[in-house]
């Protein structure tokens, strides 16, 4: 765990399924720091689905984990890898057993959305204390 220049952390795992795990890590960490122990549920469930998306869908080797703290009680979670291919949202049927990642995510943030740098992707999510609307 890595403090960052900005209030925040970060770490670079391999871009497997167990790299969750370190993900959640790292964000309780940071909120506990941070006195923002209110968003660890949400904070870890979307770290979770990030990192997730990474493994299914990017092929890459390393995924690269942020928590900001971008203002008070507003933090930004971030996993980046090296696919430049952009998360959609997917409606789930009743029965699929997959695609509903995004859509959790989309739920638990105050916004979300994804940014193309220079042959990577970075996936990021807010999250803001007190629940203050969207």
């Amino acid at each position: 765990m890595v403090p960052t220049a900005d209030p925040g952390y970060s770490e670079t795992c391999p871009c497997e399924a167990k790299s969750a795990a370190r993900a959640r890590s790292l964000v309780r960490a940071a909120l506990r720091t941070w006195k923002l122990e209110q968003l660890i549920d949400d904070g870890t469930l979307i770290v979770s689905e990030l990192v997730g998306n990474s493994v299914r869908h990017s092929n890459c080797r390393l995924v690269h984990v942020s928590v900001s703290l971008t203002g008070p009680g507003r933090v930004r979670l971030s996993v980046s890898d090296t696919s430049t291919t952009v998360p959609v949202k997917q409606e789930a049927g009743e029965d699929d057993t997959t695609g509903r990642g995004l859509q959790l995510v989309d739920a638990l943030a105050h916004q979300w959305g994804t940014d193309l740098r220079r042959g990577k992707k970075i996936v990021w999510a807010d999250l803001v204390a007190g629940g203050e609307p969207a």
